[in-house]
């Protein structure tokens, strides 16, 4: 950060703020009013950082496009016709994605946080958008599951990079809102999925589906390469904005080693929070469009309109989740007890999703599982930035990707055991009476293990 001096000057304050005595800003207290400094002039400061925030909206929109596509696939009779694969097998293709993702995030936390985010998301998105266009070629449940293994590599880089990029881009207060807003590209992608899939497998074959969809990341990636750079090295961040942006108290820059993260307390309680609840979503986005065409008897070209109810209520979820949590910040309540209050609104709120299963009219299954849906993203907002509330930005990619690890060893096994229940009961009622109840127990075992969410003492863990 500049000297003080600097910074004050070049914001051009007015009169009735620069008069700030020296003893009021020297010292360890310089960066606290800087900080509140901004606060009172924020149109000064510059919006640059949503900018990069944007870029990680599209890249997740992206993420969940590509990942959607077979899920909405498997309603069409014609396709169901060709690969001719049964509910255990259609689980175990989706259980090799979460096996390579979890393999994947086991691995790339540690490379962003040793490469950075720039060169690590360029390489990510390449990966996953060459592997969504590989589908084309597959014809068994085998080649499928090949290919969604190699999209589980490449996908797994998306979340550590995004918040390690939030982390270094926001003050820890606009954190939790600008992990909402990138976090809704989620819910975007599930929308967009169901509304073109239909169209381009009717129109020219669903072998088009995955190649036209995989497309989207060579597109994004052009824009990542001209627009982003780290704050301290972008042209187009002025200088009020950076000291914004650095506000919190400066952290030091030697590395971690990812192994030595693991007997913290606080990378557990994340890590058992993203087991339990990670698979709840991977529910929902690979088994929905299933559930509507075996309940409801939904075509492919029926199943966009309930789906898009479902995640445009996702998106309100992950956006009000985080702001929630945000606003208890700013009103003074400690950053535990506003993300737990949050997290725990969230929790009570999946609830309902357990009557879901024996809906008598379509619109009620959509209503609760829409709702459900909403919590889970604004949990999932909170979750993510309990990381950067809890560890050092240098370790924020590492922590994420143990946590998000977790969360696909959790989606590999509900994703085999959700086919098996499918496969010998036909009832969705064993698996909406697990994600109804989750989220409740997975809080209670978080806050044991942070029970104040302090940050852990990771100096000594340093080489």
């Amino acid at each position: 950060m500049e000297p003080l001096s600097k910074s004050l000057k070049s914001t051009a304050l007015p009169k009735s703020q620069s008069n700030v005595s020296p003893p009021q800003v020297a010292g360890a207290s310089a960066t606290g009013a800087v900080a509140a400094t901004f606060e009172s002039i924020d149109t000064r400061i510059g919006n640059y950082r949503w900018v990069i925030c944007a870029l990680l909206f599209f890249a997740t929109t992206i993420n969940y496009v590509d990942r959607q596509v077979l899920g909405i696939l498997a309603t069409d009779e014609a396709f169901k016709h060709t690969i001719g694969w049964s509910e255990a097998q259609y689980g175990y293709v989706n259980t090799a994605f979460q096996a390579a993702y979890a393999i994947g995030l086991l691995v790339v936390g540690n490379l962003m946080d040793r490469f950075g985010t720039r060169k690590g998301f360029s390489l990510a998105i390449i990966f996953w958008s060459v592997a969504a266009m590989g589908h084309a070629l597959a014809r068994s449940a085998f080649g499928f599951g090949t290919a969604r293994f190699a999209l589980g590599l490449g996908e797994a880089g998306n979340f550590p990079a995004s918040i390690k990029t939030i982390a270094e881009w926001f003050p820890k207060k606009e954190r939790a809102l600008a992990t909402g807003i990138f976090n809704s590209g989620s819910n975007v992608g599930a929308i967009f999925a169901p509304l073109v899939v239909p169209f381009i497998a009717i129109n020219y074959g669903w072998q088009w589906a995955f190649v036209i969809t995989g497309t989207l990341g060579f597109i994004w990636l052009v824009f990542w390469l001209m627009i982003y750079r780290r704050p301290e090295e972008h042209p187009r961040l002025s200088t009020a904005e950076l000291a914004y942006i650095q506000s919190d108290p400066a952290e030091p820059t030697t590395k971690i080693p990812w192994a030595r993260l693991f007997p913290h307390r606080q990378t557990w309680a994340f890590a058992i929070g993203k087991f339990m609840t990670d698979p709840i979503w991977w529910v929902y986005l690979f088994w929905m469009p299933k559930f509507l065409n075996t309940n409801y008897g939904l075509k492919i070209t029926q199943i966009g309109l309930p789906l898009v109810v479902i995640y445009v209520a996702a998106d309100i979820g992950s956006i009000g989740g985080g702001w929630l949590s945000s606003t208890l910040i700013k009103r003074n309540w400690s950053v535990n007890k506003a993300r737990k209050t949050a997290m725990l609104v969230c929790a009570l709120a999946v609830v309902p999703v357990i009557f879901a299963a024996r809906a008598s009219h379509l619109w009620v299954a959509v209503g609760f599982v829409g709702l459900a849906a909403a919590a889970h993203q604004g949990w999932s907002a909170n979750i993510f930035t309990m990381a950067s509330d809890m560890f050092p930005r240098r370790a924020v990619g590492s922590v994420v990707g143990i946590g998000g690890m977790a969360g696909a060893i959790g989606g590999m096994l509900i994703a085999s055991t959700v086919g098996l229940i499918l496969q010998y009961t036909g009832s969705y009622l064993p698996i909406f009476v697990i994600a109804g109840s989750t989220y409740l127990v997975a809080l209670g075992i978080m806050h044991l293990l942070a029970p104040r969410l302090e940050p852990a003492n990771v100096e000594d863990a340093i080489a």
